[in-house]
């Protein structure tokens, strides 16, 4: 791929924030890491909302949004940092609605259940199903992707469609790296398996943030004047430049290791050109951790 220069690097998103009306922002990676929150990045973004900026946060959770919002309470993120959160849990749920009486396998943990909640749907074993949902995997602390090859190779033979509710290849938790129902939606893929998939980067989960945000502003806002902030390039950076609207890169998520920011270090110009020949566009700037 064509290498492109660094971006410009920022060290506050008060610098940025005057620019924009709406923040669409990421959150595993941008305001925690799985087990605790990160202070200066709520804090960054409660006073955007301050100045008038609307915020969502847009997640590839795969749940819906007030089962979200506790489990951000619970980690420490303050309600004042956001407007609304639209997770690709709503856009799964959604997609599912207008799939009454369908007969579906589960695939993941027991906690992502509640993306059900409300639907007419037949959860069966996966001999019976019709389609396969995937949130997960099963156990996250001890599978990998390659535990659930015969299991797609059965599924593929069936032609089972697939949706994949978190397109997440892997996300940091407490410093280590967990596989994602993404991984396992793109092996299934490369069977030549039929998937669907509702979050992040695929546009579907920014037309509903989107139309959130025309709700809450009362107006469609100027695209010109969105930003997405996030981690990830497969995800909130290509689903930004995708989408149309600028993207403020977060480089101590989960491409920390490939920066070498795992230590609190700061980025390294020459590190992040290299990453970003790999990725797909320029962000409109980089900052090492979100912060006022």
């Amino acid at each position: 791929m064509e290498s492109h220069a660094a971006p410009p690097i920022v060290t506050a998103f008060a610098d940025l924030a005057p620019r924009y009306d709406v923040v669409l922002c990421d959150i595993w990676g941008v305001l925690h890491n799985g087990v605790a929150a990160f202070p200066p990045a709520g804090d960054a973004l409660a006073r955007a909302r301050a100045l008038g900026t609307t915020v969502i946060l847009v997640s590839n959770a795969p749940r819906p949004a007030d089962a979200v919002a506790q489990i951000l309470d619970g980690l420490g993120v303050p309600r004042d940092a956001y407007d609304a959160i639209v997770t690709s849990g709503m856009v799964t749920m959604s997609l599912l609605g207008d799939r009454p009486g369908t007969k579906m396998w589960h695939l993941g943990p027991e906690r992502d259940l509640g993306i059900y909640d409300g639907l007419n749907l037949t959860q069966t074993g996966l001999e019976d199903a019709e389609l396969i949902v995937c949130t997960g995997l099963f156990d996250d602390t001890t599978e990998t992707p390659a535990d659930y090859a015969a299991t797609l190779k059965s599924a593929k033979a069936r032609n089972l469609p697939f949706i994949c509710a978190n397109p997440d290849i892997v996300v940091e938790r407490g410093g280590d790296l967990i596989w994602c129902a993404g991984a396992i939606a793109e092996a299934y893929a490369e069977l030549g398996g039929e998937v669907v998939f509702c979050g992040k980067p695929h546009r579907p989960i920014y037309e509903t943030a989107l139309a959130t945000a025309t709700r809450l502003r009362g107006a469609p806002p100027d695209k010109a004047r969105m930003i997405a902030i996030g981690d990830a390039l497969r995800t909130d950076l290509a689903g930004a430049l995708g989408f149309g609207i600028d993207c403020l890169f977060v480089a101590a998520g989960i491409h920390a290791g490939e920066l070498g920011l795992e230590h609190g270090a700061e980025v390294d110009p020459a590190a992040l050109a290299r990453l970003m020949a790999d990725g797909p566009g320029q962000p409109a700037a980089v900052t090492t951790r979100l912060s006022w």
